[in-house]
C-alpha cells in the first residue's frame, strides 16, 4: 500500500510527498512538514501515530486495520483533538457495496440468511478482514444485533442446523489477491450476492488520497469513507 500511495500521489499536483516512511523510521522527524499523516501499517502502531498527529495538529487517515477493541479506543479518543478518516476499506466500490448491503439487509428482511465471504493474499495479517468485519457489522445494525454475539466464524464438524440469528464469516487466503468480498442474502428459493472484487491496489490507495483531501478541512472529529463520499 506505500508503494501504491506514492505511485498514485505522484500522478495528482495537489499533493506533495514530505516523507516516506517504513519500520524503523522516525515519523516525528519529517510530520512538522505535512499536513497529515496516511497510515497503513500494523494494528499497534497505529495509536502512536495517532499521538503523534495530535500533538502536531495534524490530521490523520487510517487505513490499519485489525485494531483491538483497546487499541481502536485509543485512536477514537483523539479525534476530540483532530480530524480523523478510519476506514477498513477505501474503495469507493467497496463503500458502495456497503451502503448496498445495509439497503438490501431493509428490504429483504429477517426471512434471509446471512454469509460474508473473503478472499486476499496468503500475505494477510488479520482474519476476517477489516472490510468484511464491516460488512457483518453492517448486517448486525440492520437487524439490532451485536456483531460479535452474532457471528460464526466458519463451521467445522457437526454443527447442526444454522441458527437464523448469525452471520456467517468465511476467510480465504491464497496467493495475490488484492481482497474480493461476497454478502450473500440466502432465503427459501431464492438467493442475492453482492460481490465486489480489487485488482489493483491503486483503488484504495486512490480512496485514501480523496480521503486525506478532504479531511484537510474537517473539524476534530472521527469520520468514515461514507462521510468523504457523502453516502451518510
Amino acid at each position: 500500500m506505500g508503494q501504491a500511495l506514492l505511485s498514485c500521489a505522484a500522478r495528482q499536483p495537489e499533493f506533495e510527498v514530505v516523507g516516506a516512511l517504513d519500520q524503523g523510521d522516525d515519523l516525528s522527524a519529517v510530520i512538522p512538514r505535512g499536513d497529515g499523516v496516511i497510515e497503513f501499517s500494523f494494528h499497534t502502531v497505529t495509536g502512536g501515530v495517532a499521538e503523534l498527529c495530535a500533538r502536531h495538529g495534524k490530521f490523520l487517515v487510517v487505513g490499519t486495520t485489525g485494531h483491538t477493541a483497546e487499541e481502536r479506543a485509543r485512536i477514537e479518543r483523539l479525534a476530540s483533538q483532530i480530524p480523523i478518516v478510519m476506514a477498513s476499506n477505501y474503495s469507493t466500490g467497496v463503500n458502495t457495496l456497503f451502503w448496498l448491503t445495509r439497503k438490501a439487509a431493509e428490504i429483504l428482511g429477517p426471512s434471509f440468511d446471512l454469509e460474508v465471504v473473503e478472499m486476499h493474499h496468503r500475505l494477510k495479517q488479520d482474519a476476517p478482514s477489516g472490510t468484511a468485519r464491516t460488512l457483518g457489522e453492517i448486517l448486525a445494525a440492520v437487524r439490532k444485533q451485536q456483531f460479535d454475539a452474532v457471528a460464526r466464524h466458519g463451521r467445522s464438524g457437526i454443527t447442526g442446523e444454522r441458527n437464523s440469528a448469525e452471520i456467517g464469516m468465511h476467510a480465504l487466503r491464497g496467493g495475490d489477491v488484492v481482497g474480493d468480498h461476497t454478502v450473500i442474502f440466502a432465503a427459501q428459493g431464492e438467493r442475492v450476492e453482492l460481490t465486489h472484487k480489487a485488482s489493483s491496489r491503486d483503488t484504495f490507495a486512490n480512496g485514501a488520497l480523496r480521503a486525506a483531501a478532504w479531511v484537510r478541512s474537517q473539524k476534530p472529529g472521527l469520520y468514515r469513507m461514507q462521510d468523504v463520499l457523502g453516502l451518510k
